[in-house]
């Protein structure tokens, strides 16, 4: 199995550091609003990587923290802090804030076959794991104390720049435009690993340390909450591209200072889900969610096979049209998985291996999940029975997660009541994406025309219309689609 790392900026092929389990951690959200799908982009790669090396054998351990304090608006220690942005905005108490939104990004993960981590920790819970790490880097030097604040020492590293070639100039936080610089820093580069300063007066959670009543910085979080969880080393770190800067440079600067030793061997980065005008992102009002994509008729899963059909590390280009094509494939492949027959022949073993060989190929490689969508279609080509195809797409979609075996059985199920209800109501027959709701209101239209109650057939046309489905009717009753 060979991993892109983003640290050495190349393809290795994959070795744990310990023979017994893959340390994986991942970046949760900052739960101050909804995920939008571009932030769930990330994680349902990483929700793929997991389960692909739950398929290959490996005993995974997954941690993922949820950033309820700390992180600010901007990337370089300023602004006000998001979770407070978010109670300010509903007028609520930044922990119902975390509360509603944390519930809310598992809901939308649920959705879209994202396995919940092994450990979520909060990162207000942690509180004792960051102090204790600053303490150390106040102690060997790679810490001080100005303004109130505790800052990291950047120009103790031999080198600071992790996933880049860029002069120090070039991406110096503390004179970005639009960005204040922070005058208690030494270097323009440090951080913050405590706060006590910064917008205080408005922070609503805060706790005591030995520099003083305030919070921890954005960066220490996350070193914090892997170590509690996965000790002094990790195999993996995922997160999004816009991450790679300065977060996990800092948590890498922080957590290698602290250790003494390297602390991750690899870095895998997802890259953005961009639209006409670029990146998607709340700043900008681009704002789509889950449940909006719901609202408008699209299955969340065929959106989690719009991801699929592109490699993590390249941009992804969403738009209607785009959404529109994959939700057409989904339906298709639901409809062709359905259409097998689970009692056609025995398990032919030899072609599950061959055919699972090809699946590991392609997977292997660097997560290439379009050529693994692609093996699904090459399973139903195949000429081997019905119980084989199904037994080989179950097992695939233990990686691709995208719900095949359940939404075809759905299917069945639901072809199966159209066919008698068909045979209820005077032969007319209704096609569609097994829905039993649409079957239901496309039938109704199909018998008021048949009574010639023509009123009637408009306005639930109307109807279905206004939810996004086109009717077409055919000699022997009435078809349907999404439009």
């Amino acid at each position: 199995m060979y991993l892109y790392n983003s640290a050495t900026r190349r393809k290795e092929a994959f070795v744990p550091n310990h023979p017994d389990v893959v340390k994986m951690y991942t970046c949760g959200p900052t739960v101050y609003h909804f995920a939008h799908i571009g932030n769930l982009r990330t994680y349902i790669m990483e929700d793929v990587l997991e389960k692909f090396l739950r398929w290959e054998g490996y005993n995974v351990k997954r941690v993922m923290n949820i950033t309820d304090v700390g992180h600010l608006s901007s990337d370089a220690d300023t602004g006000e802090d998001k979770m407070l942005k978010g109670a300010r905005r509903e007028n609520k108490s930044v922990m119902d804030i975390a509360r509603f939104y944390t519930d809310a990004f598992f809901e939308d993960c649920r959705k879209l076959n994202i396995k919940r981590p092994d450990v979520v920790e909060p990162a207000t819970a942690c509180i004792d794991e960051y102090t204790k790490i600053i303490a150390r880097l106040l102690d060997t030097g790679y810490a001080y104390r100005a303004g109130g604040n505790v800052y990291f020492d950047t120009s103790r590293l031999e080198r600071y720049y992790i996933f880049n070639d860029h002069d120090a100039e070039d991406l110096a936080v503390g004179v970005r435009e639009g960005v204040e610089e922070d005058r208690n820093k030494r270097n323009k580069n440090d951080f913050v690993l405590w706060f006590t300063q910064s917008k205080f007066e408005d922070q609503a959670l805060k706790w005591d340390s030995p520099w003083g009543v305030g919070y921890p910085g954005w960066h220490i979080e996350c070193s914090g909450i892997s170590m509690k969880h996965l000790g002094e080393d990790l195999d993996i770190h995922c997160g999004g591209i816009d991450n790679a800067f300065p977060h996990h440079t800092n948590e890498i600067a922080q957590s290698e200072a602290y250790l003494g030793h390297k602390w991750c061997s690899w870095w895998m980065h997802v890259l953005h889900l961009n639209t006409n005008s670029g990146k998607m992102s709340k700043s900008r009002g681009e704002f789509l969610t889950v449940s909006l994509l719901e609202e408008k008729g699209y299955d969340p899963l065929a959106y989690r096979l719009f991801c699929l059909q592109s490699h993590y590390r390249k941009s992804l280009v969403f738009t209607w049209e785009n959404l529109d094509n994959a939700q057409g494939a989904y339906g298709k492949l639901i409809a062709r998985t359905a259409a097998l027959d689970p009692e056609e022949g025995a398990v032919d073993r030899a072609v599950v291996e061959e055919q699972r060989e090809r699946f590991r190929a392609a997977m292997g490689n660097d997560l290439n999940t379009s050529l693994g969508v692609t093996a699904l279609y090459d399973v139903l080509k195949l000429s081997a029975g019905g119980r084989t195809k199904l037994a080989l797409l179950a097992d695939f979609d233990q990686v691709l997660g995208l719900g095949l075996i359940e939404k075809a059985a759905a299917k069945r199920e639901a072809d199966a009541k159209s066919k008698a209800a068909s045979s209820a109501s005077g032969g007319i027959v209704i096609t569609g994406e097994g829905d039993p709701e649409i079957d239901a209101l496309v039938l109704r239209r199909a018998q008021a025309k048949k009574a010639r109650d023509f009123t009637l057939a408009d306005s639930i046309r109307e109807e279905l219309r206004a939810r996004g489905i086109e009717v077409a009717d055919t000699k022997e009753g009435s078809s349907w689609k999404r439009i």
